[in-house]
């Protein structure tokens, strides 16, 4: 028997007040270096509540070992996760059920062609069997104003780097 999980009460509805970001969920991982003394190398990622724990490797194709998880496989599974949510979340106010809704999620690593460095690069496909393509693409669209991961791929998200001290 499978164990009935809780959906979220969140909505799309503007349930909130104010100009100013408020954060509702705040997370905090924390990423050591290893034996390479290099996050991406040999790193070990864990979150402050410990749900999240594990070794950090650097793919096959990047000049790792490829034994295990890597930065861009866990940005892939939070943004199909939260691109999913989002579109599950839509379906539901449509009276549509969303149990047939898959999200893959593609993060290529690559050069960025203006001025070195890298850059990364997303592509969500989404199969939603038994819906109309002109209903499930108008919901993707409306999923991806409301994802905030989404959001972050298209606005950017504000950052600060900061020394401890």
């Amino acid at each position: 028997m499978t164990e009935r999980i809780q959906l979220p009460s969140l909505s799309t509805e503007k349930d909130y007040g104010g100009n100013e970001f408020s954060p509702i969920y705040t997370t905090t991982v924390t990423v050591h270096g290893g034996v390479a003394a290099h996050g991406r190398a040999s790193g070990r990622a864990r979150s402050s509540d410990g749900a999240l724990d594990l070794d950090l490797r650097m793919p096959a194709e990047l000049g790792g070992d490829g034994r295990g998880t890597n930065p861009e496989q866990l940005l892939a599974a939070g943004f199909g996760a939260c691109f999913h949510g989002a579109l599950s979340l839509l379906a539901r106010q449509e009276g549509l059920d969303p149990a047939a809704i898959s999200v893959v999620a593609t993060v290529a690593f690559g050069r960025d062609p203006e001025g070195g460095g890298y850059l990364l690069r997303v592509d969500l496909v989404v199969q939603w069997p038994g819906v109309a393509r002109e209903t499930a693409t108008d919901l993707m669209g409306k999923a991806d104003a409301l994802c905030p991961y989404a959001r972050m791929a298209w606005r950017g998200t504000p950052t600060t780097i900061t020394l401890a001290s």
